[in-house]
C-alpha cells in the first residue's frame, strides 16, 4: 500500500524502520506489476534475505537484485529514510533547498547532500513535459550570471549586449494556467529559439506571445504570433503580454540567488529542470509531489558521471 504524508515529521516517523521504507518504495516502483531491472521480465521470485534488504531473482535472466537496482538509489550508503526526507524537502520548498541546509537538516555531509540533490534533479529531468503546449503560450529567454557592473571592465562587453556577456541563456515557454518548459541554450539566434518553439508548442496553439526579439521574427509563418514591444515601454495589451513567463524567471533567479547563491553553467540545466518539475506540479499536494518523484527514479547517476 502506498502511504500518504501530511508533513516531513509524519514521513520520518513512518519510516523509522528500514523495512517500512523499502516496502513503500517497492509498492510505488511495482505498482503496475513486478519486473526485472536487467531484462524487464515479469516473473520474479523472492529469495531468502533480510527484511531490511529483501532480494529477488529473475526467472528469465536468473540475476539476483534488490528493489533499488536501476534507480537513483542504487548502491547508496544512505538509508532510504534519509532519501525520503530529501525528497520531501526538495519537492515542497517552492525555491528548492541548498545542499548545506539539507546536510544540516538530515545530519549528513554537504558532499553527500549535494550528490543526493543532483540525483533527485536527475530523476526529474524528463518528467516535466509530456505534450505540446497549447492555448495562449508565452515565450521568453533570460540570462543567468553575475551583473555586468560587478565584473571587471574588460569582461562587461559593449553596447546592448553588455547584460548578456558571459552569461548562460535559458529559454522558456508557459501555457497560460498550464505547464512550463525551460531549457538552457547556446545562443538566441532564430534557428535556436524558433526550434525550441516548434519542439514545445502545438501548431494549433491559440496564440504565441513573445517580445520584439529578432530570434522570434519568423514565428508568424507557423503560428498566430503576437508581439509585445518592451523596448517601447509596452508590457500589457489585453491578452498580449509575457508576464507569466517573466514570473517563472523571477522564481528561478530567486532560487539561484536566494537558496544556492551560485550555480555553475555546467549544472544549470539540472536546476532549471528541478524548478520546472515543481512548478508543473504546483496544483498537487505535498504528499502527491513526493510520490510523483518516487515514480520517476528510474536510471542511475553516478558521482563520476556527475562531476565528469
Amino acid at each position: 500500500m502506498i502511504k500518504q504524508f501530511n508533513s516531513l515529521q509524519e514521513l520520518m516517523v513512518a519510516f523509522r524502520r528500514p523495512e517500512a521504507a523499502i516496502a513503500h518504495f517497492t509498492a510505488i516502483r511495482w505498482k503496475n506489476g513486478k519486473f526485472c531491472p536487467h531484462c524487464g521480465h515479469d516473473k520474479i521470485y523472492s529469495i531468502k534475505s533480510s527484511p531490511k534488504a529483501p532480494r529477488y531473482k529473475c526467472a528469465q535472466c536468473r540475476v539476483h537484485f534488490s528493489i533499488t537496482v536501476g534507480t537513483i538509489f542504487e548502491n547508496t550508503k544512505l538509508p532510504l529514510r534519509v532519501w525520503f526526507g530529501a525528497i520531501w524537502l526538495i519537492t515542497n520548498h517552492k525555491k528548492g533547498i541548498a545542499s548545506t541546509t539539507l546536510a544540516t537538516d538530515l545530519d549528513i555531509t554537504q558532499k553527500s547532500a549535494w550528490f543526493v540533490l543532483h540525483r533527485l534533479r536527475h530523476a526529474a529531468r524528463t518528467q516535466s513535459f509530456n505534450k505540446p503546449l497549447s492555448g495562449i503560450v508565452e515565450i521568453d529567454e533570460t540570462f543567468i550570471g553575475g551583473k555586468a557592473r560587478n565584473k571587471h571592465i574588460d569582461k562587461r562587453g559593449k553596447g546592448g549586449a553588455a547584460g548578456a556577456v558571459g552569461k548562460a541563456i535559458v529559454v522558456g515557454a508557459i501555457e497560460r494556467k498550464g505547464n512550463v518548459v525551460a531549457r538552457v541554450v547556446e545562443n538566441t539566434r532564430s534557428e535556436t529559439l524558433e526550434g525550441f518553439v516548434r519542439a514545445t508548442v502545438s501548431p494549433d496553439a491559440e496564440m504565441v506571445v513573445t517580445d520584439q526579439g529578432k530570434g522570434y521574427q519568423n514565428l508568424g509563418e507557423e503560428y498566430s504570433h503576437a508581439v509585445i514591444n518592451h523596448a517601447r515601454g509596452h508590457y500589457v495589451d489585453g491578452d498580449v503580454h509575457t508576464q507569466s513567463i517573466e514570473s517563472v524567471w523571477a522564481l528561478l533567479k530567486r532560487q539561484i540567488i536566494g537558496i544556492h547563491h551560485w550555480v555553475s553553467p555546467k549544472h544549470l540545466a539540472r536546476y532549471v529542470e528541478e524548478m520546472t518539475w515543481r512548478m508543473n506540479r504546483r496544483a498537487m499536494t505535498g504528499q502527491e509531489r513526493v510520490n510523483a518523484l518516487f515514480s520517476a527514479v528510474e536510471g542511475r547517476l553516478t558521482y563520476k558521471a556527475l562531476i565528469a
